[in-house]
């Protein structure tokens, strides 16, 4: 199950091409905006860094935060 409409974030760890739920929620935030993330929408993360991001734009942020670009 991946919403349960709690409103409260879920605790997530981020696998090569998808992700498993530790603790339910129904979000997680991105690690650049502070942007809440539907876990139905979550299309971008960070395997190394464990983080979620809203689009492309942000992940791109990230990996240039991090000197991988």
């Amino acid at each position: 199950m991946l919403m349960t409409g709690s409103g409260a974030p879920a605790r997530v760890r981020y696998l090569p091409g998808t992700f498993r739920v530790l603790s339910n929620g129904d979000h997680v935030v991105c690690a650049v905006t502070g942007a809440q993330i539907p876990l139905h929408e979550l299309k971008y993360w960070s395997v190394e860094r464990q983080e979620a991001y809203v689009d492309a734009d942000s992940s791109l942020k990230a990996e240039r935060r991090a000197g991988k670009l």
